[in-house]
């Protein structure tokens, strides 16, 4: 009989991380800032089938880096669970905290328990209204689960990222002008200018309806970017 070959756990965590973050470092990056009312969340993607931002709830928004079948699946999952929660309680019991506490449960018990982890980051924002204070939290490849204070970013380029968007972000800025610094953060980690179409963009405007979530067309994306 053969013997498996024993490979010792922190080598096979340490592994397995790494072939996470190559790739997660393949994907393109995406910014999730607030702005006066509400939250943007913005990145590269040409495709236009294929979404990389998406709404969950009333006021939750829902970003993915990496695999786009795997953070697909996981967006899925985020609906049913919210629709499934505001249906047996009540639509105020859906929070942005809960939702990214069970991507945190999935994420990190794929990492551990199955042969291969998910290649995926995910953003999740929920905008604050009556009152409250906007949400937004960051789900990484292994569960890890952290707060972000304004503004973040996922993807291989986030800590770059981070930086350029803390030299010139503003609290109360408006909408144009946020957009502006994300496109240009983005643009000059990349060393690259990205057509206007090429960009994928939407916010959670807390001055919409019960449902917060709208997407930004080109024409709003260019006249911003001038």
């Amino acid at each position: 009989m053969t013997m498996p070959f024993y490979v010792p756990p922190e080598q096979l965590i340490k592994d397995r991380a790494e072939f996470a973050r190559k790739g997660i470092a393949r994907g393109r990056s995406i910014v999730v800032a607030e702005y006066a009312d509400g939250v943007l969340l913005i990145g590269e993607n040409p495709s236009g089938s294929l979404h990389k931002l998406a709404e969950i709830y009333d006021a939750i928004a829902f970003a993915g880096v990496g695999r786009f079948n795997e953070f697909e699946m996981l967006r899925v999952a985020g609906i049913r669970y919210a629709d499934l929660k505001g249906y047996s309680y009540g639509r105020p019991d859906v929070t942005g905290k809960g939702l990214a506490n069970a991507y945190s449960q999935t994420m990190g018990t794929i990492f551990t328990h199955e042969v291969k982890p998910y290649e995926v980051e995910v953003f999740v924002a929920e905008v604050g209204v009556d009152g409250d204070a906007t949400r937004l939290y960051r789900i990484q490849f292994d569960g890890t689960l952290r707060t972000e204070q304004h503004f973040g970013a996922i993807g291989g380029q986030d800590e770059a990222l981070r930086e350029k968007l803390s030299e010139g972000f503003e609290l109360g800025a408006d909408l144009s002008t946020v957009v502006k610094l994300a496109i240009d953060a983005i643009e000059a980690v990349e060393a690259r200018e990205i057509l206007a179409g090429d960009w994928e963009a939407a916010v959670l405007d807390r001055n919409l309806g019960r449902r917060k979530f709208r997407r930004l067309d080109t024409a709003e994306i260019e006249a911003a970017r001038q």
